[in-house]
């Protein structure tokens, strides 16, 4: 058993990066958009890139050159020193209304810290404290695309 823990937020966000924009399965229609590959983790969290839902399945060839254009925002991503937050975002619109609930119940089966931010989208946040979560987070975004 390994005896350290991975628990530098701007490496656990590169990690999560990599995870979605190589993915060919069920998370091929994301990939990343706006990210900062000079961003600073702090303690409130730097928002260091979102995470697009293309929305043709061609992989977001657009989104992921930073452009954010007609893709619809997933996530946002933000490093702490010790942690990544990912603030999902959706709900409220006749597209997506569940995806707050949605994002709740996978976090919570995938065994990560969520919080609910009651603002208007509501918004769901999931705490990825260690690199081994990051493919907790999977499952996550998965269920994110499969609400769509």
């Amino acid at each position: 058993m390994v005896a350290d823990r991975l628990t530098d937020g701007v490496r656990i966000g590169q990690l999560l990066a990599s995870e979605v924009s190589g993915n060919e399965g069920r998370l091929r229609d994301l990939a990343l958009a706006d990210a900062d590959p000079d961003v600073e983790p702090t303690a409130d969290g730097a928002l260091a890139y979102r995470i697009v839902r293309a929305g043709d399945g061609d992989g977001g060839s657009d989104a992921e050159a930073g452009d954010v254009g007609d893709a619809a925002v997933v996530a946002e991503v933000s490093l702490h020193p010790d942690r990544v937050r990912i603030e999902f975002v959706g709900g409220g619109d006749a597209e997506s209304p569940e995806i707050p609930e949605v994002v709740a119940a996978a976090a919570d089966e995938a065994g990560l810290r969520v919080r609910p931010k009651a603002v208007r989208p509501p918004r769901t946040l999931v705490f990825v404290e260690d690199g081994a979560q990051v493919k907790r987070a999977l499952p996550v975004l998965a269920a994110v695309v499969d609400a769509f």
